[in-house]
């Protein structure tokens, strides 16, 4: 039985800053495994993903790392390109190739207290999946694949299909000041933590760039502080790099206030560099610290 189990597709990245143009590997399941890796041993973690043939060689890399990892076949690896202007907290987004998505044969074997989803794109998990996941254990889902629909090779911000069906099976959302538009139009991310909530997420968790994040679970609102990078190099993966450090903290047992602080420091680091996170512990409370 693992604590965490992080299901979702490994991706190549194009990012183009006004600075440069660089190629990575990407995708939430990316980021989560990188970043796990570098923290203390202590939650029993699994990677399940899907790549193309090109991409083999990035599984191998996360495997030689001692990440336990379940890695199906895909007719291709998803491609995206993500441009940054000047503003950090703004990209626009086009999909060059797509992989297949995850089906109830390649989840049905997978045993875990925690199932992070991270979607890309709006068809990678169906909500026969969800609930198959659901029935064995708690589902934490990153929304932006939900909202994201494809239209040649621009992506498009979409209606979450399905929404009622998948949000009844999901324990903890994760979801940014751009992708809480498409739940409620008053940018409050109180109105839209307590419409979430009404669905029966039990930990709602908004991030919102360098305004910080807020997290609503138990009834209780915690208002989470950004703390300041040194300087912005890369945002890329940020997002997934908070729900690493917040389930990771979760699955020790530790409160939500201290999690999503927790979160929110190796988000700042990340942000320093392009690629994965690639600190420590002791430099995340040293942020945590000021």
């Amino acid at each position: 039985m693992y604590d965490i189990c992080s299901i979702g597709h490994i991706t190549r990245d194009k990012i183009v800053t006004p600075e440069k143009t660089t190629y990575l590997s990407g995708g939430t399941a990316f980021y989560m495994s990188y970043g796990i890796s570098r923290l203390p041993g202590k939650v029993n973690y699994q990677l399940v993903t899907k790549v193309g043939d090109d991409t083999r060689g990035e599984v191998g890399k996360i495997k030689a790392m001692g990440i336990d990892t379940v890695c199906y076949p895909s007719s291709h690896t998803v491609y995206f390109e993500n441009r940054y202007g000047a503003d950090s907290n703004n990209r626009t987004q086009r999909v060059l190739a797509k992989a297949d998505p995850f089906t109830i044969d390649d989840v049905s074997g997978l045993e875990a207290k925690v199932f992070h989803l991270g979607s890309l794109l709006a068809d990678d998990f169906s909500p026969e999946v969800v609930e198959n996941l659901a029935d064995k254990g708690a589902v934490s889902i990153d929304v932006q694949g939900y909202l994201r629909k494809v239209v040649g090779q621009d992506v498009q911000a979409v209606d979450f299909k399905d929404k009622e069906r998948i949000l009844t099976r999901t324990s903890i959302l994760k979801l940014n000041e751009h992708e809480m538009e498409v739940f409620d139009s008053t940018g409050d991310p109180r109105s839209v933590a307590l419409k979430l909530a009404g669905y029966g997420v039990k930990e709602v968790v908004i991030t919102l760039g360098s305004y910080g994040s807020v997290i609503y679970a138990c009834g209780k609102f915690y208002d989470i502080p950004a703390y300041k990078p040194r300087h912005i190099t890369d945002a890329t993966g940020c997002g997934d790099t908070y729900s690493t450090g917040y389930l990771y903290c979760r699955a020790l047992g530790a409160g939500v206030a201290d999690a999503g602080r927790y979160a929110a420091a190796m988000c700042t680091l990340k942000l320093e560099h392009s690629g994965p996170f690639t600190g420590t512990e002791e430099d995340i409370k040293r942020v945590m610290m000021g």
